[in-house]
């Protein structure tokens, strides 16, 4: 368990789930805890990450920090994906290693499950087929970082957590339309469509000045702001959503992500997940107060015959419940108050057709969740409409 005073580095602190991660936290009463924005730390600076570390050695870190997006997204910039994804794991995981950190917990995806896996998906299955194509660099740079958490504690007795959300939604959600997710891109596509259907062109051109598209703001004129939201799929009293809307999502509540991310960072060790007694059995890789001790052997390679195997070491967090994309819109649509029609354009790729979790190993570990999709949206909305206020 962490000491309240424990400084806590929090990697992506004002993204959507590290943002909930650090309010968890200080409600916890953790407030010794460290945050840089981008412009401050550049993650993918193996220098710049090394000179923070010896700077502020923190005791335990959270890596939420990543480079995200949607389908769009993944698609066009494949190489972005994986190479940016990696540098951060590696320069995070390797600096907290270097300096002794006690506990990392590293934020995943599920994305990492093969497309066609059973479901719902046990951390089992993980590598067992191919990945989905449309996001195959993000999840293969996600299954690097859960192995690398895996990897160190095996070979030198961390204690490094690897957790894998569900999609996530919730406050400080990403609404650009050219990279968002799935939740966020639709509720903002239906927002407008019936703004501009209303004629409200000061609440249009308000939302354009807080989320420019592609450099369109609400400074620019009308023919250009419907010019480049019809690009989105984006009319008056009409939105076109991507694909077939029959794949079947899970969602979690970002707020609850952070509320079972931080259950596992100050209750979940490596030996509870693996099994204590034969874990505990073995001392290796660390000493006594906690410092990472180099000269120590045993376990080197992760090669301990007496444990056996020991991989998939993740564990899955979500709610264990689904709904299909289209059910999702007519929930947003009936929380937007959208009197238009929704399109979907099956020429466009439906991505996984369905991604629900096991998560059983985190229901045995204390945590369950707590808000259900149909509040959520409802508390997901109003929290944009307060943004647009700010």
């Amino acid at each position: 368990m962490l000491e309240k005073n424990s400084k806590i580095y929090v990697a992506g602190h004002h993204g959507l789930v590290g943002s909930a991660i650090w309010n968890n936290l200080k409600q916890r009463g953790y407030h010794n805890l460290v945050g840089r924005t981008h412009s401050e730390l550049d993650l993918t600076d193996q220098v710049a990450v090394k000179k923070f570390f010896d700077e502020e050695r923190p005791d335990a870190v959270v890596l939420a920090a990543a480079f995200v997006g949607g389908i769009m997204a993944n698609s066009l910039y494949r190489a972005d994906f994986i190479m940016m994804n990696m540098k951060i794991q590696c320069n995070v995981i390797s600096e907290s290693y270097a300096h002794g950190v006690k506990k990392l917990l590293f934020l995943g995806s599920t994305c990492i499950y093969p497309k066609n896996a059973p479901q719902p998906m046990k951390e089992d299955c993980l590598l067992t087929s191919p990945l989905e194509y449309t996001n195959e660099e993000y999840a293969i740079a996600k299954i690097a970082g859960l192995k690398m958490c895996e990897s160190y504690n095996l070979q030198y007795g961390t204690n490094y957590i690897a957790v894998m959300p569900t999609n996530l939604y919730g406050p400080n959600d990403n609404f650009h339309l050219e990279n968002s997710h799935v939740m966020p891109a639709m509720m903002r596509k239906v927002y407008l469509a019936k703004l501009i259907h209303d004629g409200n062109w000061e609440a249009i051109c308000r939302d354009l000045d807080m989320r420019p598209v592609e450099g369109v703001s609400g400074k620019s004129g009308h023919d250009d702001i419907l010019s480049v939201l019809e690009k989105y799929g984006i009319y008056n009293n009409k939105v076109v959503l991507w694909g077939t809307g029959a794949p079947l999502r899970e969602f979690l509540w970002s707020e609850d992500m952070a509320d079972a991310s931080v259950h596992v960072l100050l209750n979940v060790n490596f030996s509870d997940i693996i099994g204590i007694e034969k874990y505990s059995s073995v001392h290796y890789g660390a000493s006594t107060d906690g410092a990472v001790d180099r000269n120590h052997s045993a376990g080197r390679g992760g090669a301990i015959p007496q444990l056996g195997e020991i991989r998939n070491c993740h564990i899955n967090v979500g709610t264990g419940k689904e709904l299909t994309i289209r059910q999702l819109s007519q929930l947003v649509v009936k929380t937007v108050g959208f009197e238009g029609e929704v399109v979907f354009d099956a020429d466009k790729p439906d991505g996984t057709m369905r991604k629900l979790i096991d998560v059983s190993k985190l229901h045995s570990l204390g945590w369950t969740h707590h808000v259900e999709i149909e509040d959520g949206v409802g508390r997901l909305f109003q929290w944009y409409q307060d943004s647009l206020r700010a």
